[in-house]
């Protein structure tokens, strides 16, 4: 088993690819054959395999999560950290801050049109941190 933690710099909402950095830890772990696991350790940002051929995909996730979940409504209590707080909360609850895959003859075993992404749901930059484990 080898463990890597990572530090991400966001620059606001958006998706940052994750996919040649967590590739390149998982060919120098050794690991042939086994599982994959990046875990986010924050609660309003969130980790997705997606579509990694044509950013209009990644666009029109955000616009539909822009419509499911609006800033700045006025129906959320939580609020501390201004409109986009609760928002934040509830876009990482809907999607997930954990994601396993399996690897392959020492590769991470993703599709051909698979990525993975960390998705910053905060309007402001943040400093994100990972967590990888191999085994």
């Amino acid at each position: 088993m080898k463990r890597k933690e990572w530090s991400i710099q966001t620059s606001g909402r958006g998706f940052t690819d994750l996919t040649a950095r967590a590739s390149a830890f998982v060919r120098e772990s050794g690991v042939r054959d086994g599982m994959c696991n990046f875990f986010l350790v924050h609660t309003s940002a969130s980790l997705i395999l997606g579509e990694n051929a044509d950013p209009s995909v990644r666009r029109d996730l955000e616009a539909f999560f822009t419509r499911l979940v609006p800033d700045g409504d006025p129906s959320y209590e939580h609020d501390t950290e201004g409109p986009d707080d609760m928002p934040s909360h509830i876009r990482t609850v809907l999607t997930q801050n954990s994601v396993a895959i399996p690897v392959v003859a020492g590769e991470l075993a993703l599709g051909t049109w698979q990525a993975l992404y960390l998705w910053e749901h905060r309007k402001i930059p943040h400093d994100r941190r990972v967590i990888a484990t191999v085994w």
